[in-house]
């Protein structure tokens, strides 16, 4: 197998397309929003226990790995988040389903770093800023896209939400110089000086130019000849 077939699964950022739900109850990506001001105390963003995961697609196979966050803050007043912001690192991705140092895992990490996928060259950082948090209400549901079938069809963005959502968190995300908001369920705890936020959702890489084998021709679909836009992201996210 070439190695062009097999490279190029991950991408960081993030619109999800999604079948049917109003805008209120599901995840979605818009044009980039005001940040939110951030009122209240500053929380710095535990390094160690925090991890962003990732997960990318083809019809013949899948890559994950994680994304290391260089710094960021969380802004909260009471029980309620107002603002915040984190910095990752494009250049110290992971790829945990291959051995560190063989030919393909060097293959797959020197595509990602370059113009095909993240250009890290030129943009070596991604941003998340926090433009808003809300309830989720009892109510609420995520919506799923319809995807093409395949032995790794993505993952459902309701299947990655977490247990007993508590927010909608909306927030800018720019990588690759483009800036998206992205809107995802949430599972958060506040309490005595720390938060915690657990959440899982899918983006859409070529919403940030990320077009390197997309999915969109239908004789590559055909051939299972493509890497699916969709790629799935896990955070674990602890601040005090």
């Amino acid at each position: 197998m070439k190695i062009t077939r097999q490279i190029g699964l991950f991408v960081a950022a993030s619109m999800i397309a999604f079948a049917c739900g109003k805008p209120g109850d599901t995840v979605e990506t818009t044009d980039a929003q005001e940040v939110a001001a951030g009122e209240g105390q500053t929380l710095s963003l535990d390094l160690t226990t925090s991890t962003i995961g990732w997960t990318g697609y083809k019809p013949t196979g899948k890559h994950f790995g994680k994304i290391p966050s260089t710094g960021g803050t969380l802004t909260v007043a009471g029980d309620q988040i107002t603002g915040g912001s984190f910095t990752f690192d494009i250049a110290g991705l992971t790829i945990e389903d291959m051995e560190a140092g063989s030919e393909f895992h060097g293959k797959l990490y020197g595509h990602l770093q370059s113009p095909d996928f993240f250009d890290a060259a030129n943009f070596p950082t991604a941003t998340f800023e926090i433009t808003g948090v809300t309830p989720y209400a009892a109510t609420d549901a995520v919506a799923d896209k319809t995807e093409f079938a395949s032995e790794n069809t993505p993952s459902s963005d309701s299947s990655l939400t977490p247990a007993n959502p508590t927010h909608w968190i909306s927030g800018n995300l720019t990588m690759r110089g483009t800036t998206k908001n992205i809107k995802f369920p949430a599972a958060v705890t506040i309490a005595n000086g720390t938060v915690a936020a657990k959440a899982g959702f899918n983006i859409d890489r070529t919403q940030w130019g990320l077009m390197y084998g997309d999915e969109a021709a239908a004789t590559n679909k055909a051939k299972d000849q493509f890497i699916y836009n969709t790629v799935s992201l896990v955070l674990d996210v602890n601040a005090k």
